[in-house]
């Protein structure tokens, strides 16, 4: 029988309290693309940063073995010379380098002791060409979308894996195990920010390593994607491997998978539930929360948004399509004043005109924005539940603040009714959400927002990396608080979402709109055929 590239045995790892991992096996063989999937808080992160050496050994109990030989990583370093390389849900990119410093950062080629940057860009670019990526050397990571940024994160992992792999080959020299030849890929959530063109490069790239014998964890919440690429699957839940089988099996099936995360059946991904659209002549004016009429952005390049007019009514899920660039995030980032550039147009709340120059003011006339990036601009990571919980009502509620000074109990008591309607799973409200898992953290993010009262909530891929029983969560509550008469306007890049919860879809393409329909019958081919401007 054949070895497994990687035999994990027994693992347990413990943090404070709490038991992360509880006896978890799990094996991947050469060539094979492994799916690992479960909630967030399941176990997976914990046991691939063991793997990765983030966790060296003796912090945890059991045995990590590669091709038959026990491997004793004591840091990141000692797991990349054993060849293996780790992309972690968070982006480990350095802002104000350019894409190629980025891809060999801490390798770079040298000559004489002083990098050789000439030799830097034509490596980096020979890479990316060989994986059909075409991302600007030149250009500073900061100045890319967060797509793209993926994109990058993935050629700086395999760039690395890849050099460690002829090292192995080539090194005995080297202080560890290097008989093994081994070249595992790591991809934790590759997926939650591209398009899906950008899908089908990474399929590409990863059908290409499978045919070199690369093997491949592919972590995901997409279990589409398991389907559509992986070999066989392994399901955590609470901190054990509840079970593994191939994709091709007649019992693996996304229902079956779905009830294995997260313990219990769900009926439904969507809640049902009776649109409130109607047609333009049957519109009734005095329903209309939020009215945008020929919205227009100048930045220095694009997307650049053009002549945009849109409205949405009380009790309304305005979804918003449209490809990776299309303008999406910069039309709900400008209405709510927090767009950089020049702009013009009106905005009308209520049927009165508005001027909002930056979200404070937003804030005040009644919208929530749950961003895209949650832990850039949705989150004060080093800070407890309670001071993010709070941070956006400070200014609105007279009870939470009084002359400038927090009542710290009427604060407690806010934030603990969201964390308990929400259920979000903290062992205090003092804890530090950049503890809590990413689903966890989204719900914080909706909590803050909640508790304005908003009249109008925009959400901008707002299950985007979080586990499948959390986004039933999330749609519920959209749901509910449509029922309860609050407008939401909705971004989202993938299709089955935008289907299943909008009442009415905008489509975007190139900063304009291509594309205007009732949720009535509608398909994913109607959309895309908008998002591509055809």
């Amino acid at each position: 029988m054949t070895t497994p590239l990687l035999h994990m045995q027994a693992i347990t790892k413990d943090f404070p309290g709490v038991r992360a991992l509880d006896n978890v096996s799990f094996e991947i063989y050469p060539g094979e693309i492994h799916g690992l999937c479960g909630e967030n808080g399941a176990g997976k992160s914990t046991l691939i940063k063991i793997l990765g050496g983030v966790y060296p050994v003796g912090t945890y109990e059991g045995q990590l073995c590669i091709n038959g030989n026990e491997q004793r990583f004591q840091s990141v370093r000692d797991a990349e010379r054993a060849g293996i390389a780790v992309i972690h849900q968070e982006l480990a990119l350095i802002p104000e380098m350019t894409v190629a410093e980025n891809i060999y950062l801490g390798k770079e080629p040298c000559q004489l002791g002083t990098i050789d940057r000439h030799r830097l860009y034509h490596e980096a670019g020979e890479l990316l060409s060989q994986f059909g990526l075409t991302i600007p050397l030149h250009k500073p990571v900061h100045e890319l979308g967060i797509g793209q940024q993926q994109l990058v994160e993935i050629a700086k992992a395999l760039g690395r894996s890849l050099q460690a792999h002829i090292e192995n080959r080539r090194s005995l020299q080297a202080n560890i195990d290097t008989s093994s030849n081994a070249l595992l890929l790591v991809l934790d959530e590759p997926t939650a920010a591209l398009t899906e063109s950008e899908v089908d490069i990474l399929r590409h790239i990863l059908s290409q390593l499978r045919e070199k014998g690369v093997a491949c964890i592919y972590i995901t919440h997409k279990l589409k994607e398991i389907f559509q690429i992986a070999d066989r699957v392994t399901v955590l839940r609470d901190g054990k491997a509840v079970a593994t089988q191939s994709i091709k099996s007649p019992e693996c099936t996304e229902e079956v998978l779905i009830s294995q995360m997260v313990g219990r059946e769900l009926t439904a991904l969507f809640p049902e539930r009776r649109t409130t659209a109607t047609d333009e002549n049957e519109s009734n004016q005095q329903n209309i929360a939020l009215r945008v009429e020929n919205l227009s952005t100048y930045p220095s390049e694009p997307p650049q948004l053009r002549d945009i007019s849109f409205e949405v009514r009380c009790g309304e899920i305005l979804g918003i399509a449209g490809l990776m660039g299309a303008g999406r995030t910069e039309l709900i980032s400008t209405i709510f004043g927090a767009y950089e550039g020049r702009w013009s147009g009106e905005i009308i709340i209520d049927g009165i005109p508005v001027q909002i120059r930056a979200p404070r003011e937003a804030i005040q006339y009644g919208m929530a924005l749950v961003s895209e990036d949650r832990k850039r601009y949705g989150l004060l990571l080093e800070a407890d539940v309670t001071g993010n919980m709070t941070l956006a009502s400070l200014n609105l509620s007279s009870d939470i603040t009084s002359h400038g000074i927090i009542n710290e109990n009427i604060a407690f008591e806010k934030s603990k009714h969201y964390v308990d309607s929400l259920q979000i799973k903290t062992t205090s409200l003092e804890v530090p959400v950049n503890h809590l898992s990413g689903g966890n953290q989204q719900k914080v993010v909706l909590g803050k927002w909640l508790m304005t009262h908003p009249k109008v909530l925009f959400l901008d891929e707002p299950t985007r990396g979080i586990d499948v029983g959390a986004k039933a969560e999330i749609h519920i509550l959209m749901a509910k608080l449509a029922q309860e008469g609050v407008a939401i306007v909705f971004v989202s890049s993938e299709l089955p979402e935008i289907l299943g919860m909008s009442d009415r879809v905008m489509v975007l393409h190139e900063g304009k709109v291509t594309g205007e329909f009732i949720n009535n019958n509608l398909t994913q081919e109607d959309i895309l055929r908008c998002a591509a401007g055809t």
